[in-house]
C-alpha cells in the first residue's frame, strides 16, 4: 500500500510507476512482511537510510553512558551503584549489537565512530543535557530509557533483518533501565520534602528533552514517510510522542509531582492528552551541536577511543598471532 503514497510533509516517497522492476519487487516483499536480510537486493537509499539510523541510534547508546558514568562513585548506597553499573554495561553492550547489524551494511564500525568523534555523526539530542544530581539518574532511567523503549519495541518488527533481531535483547534490556529509574523518582518521592523537590525539578529538567528524543514534528521530518514505506519505521514520530505523553501521566500523578507544562489538559473526545507546544528551536540548536553538554560529550569519547587504542592494538596483535599459528 505504501507504494502509493506521493507527498509526505517535507519527504517525496517513490511511485509504483516511477519504481524499476528490482524496487518493485523490493518494494513487494517488506509489504508482504518478509524481512529484508544483508544478502539480499536493496535499493542503494534503502542501504543508507538503514546505516544513518543504525549508526545514530548505536552512537546513542555509547553516548548516552557517559551523564550516568560521572554518578556511579556517587550512588547513595551500594545496591544503586550496581544497579547503575549493570545499566551502563548494558548500554555498551546495545552499542554492540547495534554496530554490528550496521556492519552487516558493508559499513565499518572505525568508519562510524570515526564520523561521530569529528561531529559529523549525530546522536540522541538528550545526552548533551547534564545530570545534576542522583534524582535526574531517576530521570533518566524513567524518561529517557522509558520513551526509547516506546520508540524501539516497533524496531523488533522493522523490515531489516539484523536490525529488528537485536531490538529484542534490547528492548527487554530496555524495560529494567526504565523501572530502575521509577523505582529511584519512587524512593525520592516517598522520601523527605528535599528529595521530593529533587525529584520534581529532575522531572522538569527532562520532560521537554524527553518529549524532543522522538524527533521533529511530523510536518517537518525529512525522513519519515519513506522510512514508514519500507518499514524502517512504522509509526510516525508524533505517534510515538503521543504514547509517551498518555504513558507517563498517569505514573507522574501516582508519583505525586507535577507535569512542567500548564497547558496539559486530558481531551475526552480523543481519548488522549493534549500538550503544550515543544521548543523546536531549542532541538534544532542542539542537534546542531550548540546544547549544554555537546562539545564535552563528544572530548570525553574521543580521549576514551585515544585511551583505548593500546587495547585494540593488543587485541589485534593476537589475532593476528592466532591466525600465523593455525596457518602454520
Amino acid at each position: 500500500m505504501y507504494a502509493q503514497m506521493v507527498d509526505t510533509g517535507l519527504t517525496q516517497v517513490r511511485k509504483a510507476e516511477e519504481m524499476s522492476p528490482e524496487e518493485l519487487a523490493f518494494q513487494a516483499r517488506i509489504d508482504a512482511g518478509v524481512k529484508i536480510e544483508p544478502k539480499d537486493w536493496m535499493p542503494e537509499a534503502y542501504r543508507k537510510t538503514l546505516v544513518r539510523q543504525i549508526s545514530q541510534h548505536a552512537h546513542s547508546e555509547i553516548v548516552g553512558q557517559l551523564p550516568e558514568g560521572n554518578w556511579v562513585t556517587r550512588a547513595p548506597t551500594l545496591q544503586r551503584k550496581a544497579i547503575l553499573l549493570a545499566k551502563i554495561q548494558d548500554e555498551a553492550g546495545h552499542g554492540l549489537y547495534l554496530y554490528s547489524a550496521a556492519e552487516t551494511l558493508g559499513v565499518s564500525r572505525e568508519d562510524l565512530l570515526a564520523e561521530l568523534h569529528a561531529g559529523r555523526a549525530k546522536y540522541s539530542s538528550i545526552f548533551n543535557y547534564p545530570a545534576l544530581n542522583w534524582a535526574d539518574m531517576g530521570a533518566i532511567g524513567w524518561l529517557v530509557d522509558g520513551s526509547a523503549i516506546i520508540n524501539q519495541i516497533p524496531l523488533c518488527r522493522c523490515s531489516f533483518g539484523p536490525y529488528s533481531r537485536a531490538m529484542v535483547r534490547v528492548c527487554k534490556e530496555e524495560s529494567f533501565h526504565a523501572r530502575q529509574g521509577y523505582d529511584i523518582m519512587l524512593a525520592l518521592c516517598r522520601g523527605t520534602p528535599e528529595q521530593k523537590q529533587m525529584a520534581q525539578d529532575a522531572l522538569n529538567r527532562w520532560w521537554w528533552p524527553a518529549l524532543m528524543m522522538f524527533g521533529p514534528s511530523d510536518a517537518t521530518s525529512v525522513h519519515s514517510a519513506q522510512s514508514m514505506q519500507w518499514r524502517i519505521k512504522l509509526f510516525s514520530n508524533d505517534e510515538l510522542r503521543q504514547r509517551m505523553v498518555d504513558q507517563t501521566i498517569p505514573q507522574i500523578e501516582y508519583l505525586g509531582l507535577t507535569v512542567p507544562d500548564p497547558d496539559l489538559k486530558w481531551n475526552e473526545e480523543r481519548g488522549r492528552y493534549d500538550f503544550g507546544q515543544i521548543d523546536w528551536d531549542e532541538f534544532h540548536n542542539v542537534v546542531r551541536g550548540n546544547g549544554p553538554c555537546n562539545r564535552e560529550r563528544l572530548s570525553t569519547r574521543r580521549q576514551a577511543y585515544e585511551d583505548g587504542a593500546w587495547f585494540r592494538d593488543a587485541l589485534v596483535a593476537h589475532a593476528d598471532k592466532q591466525a600465523t599459528r593455525k596457518a602454520a
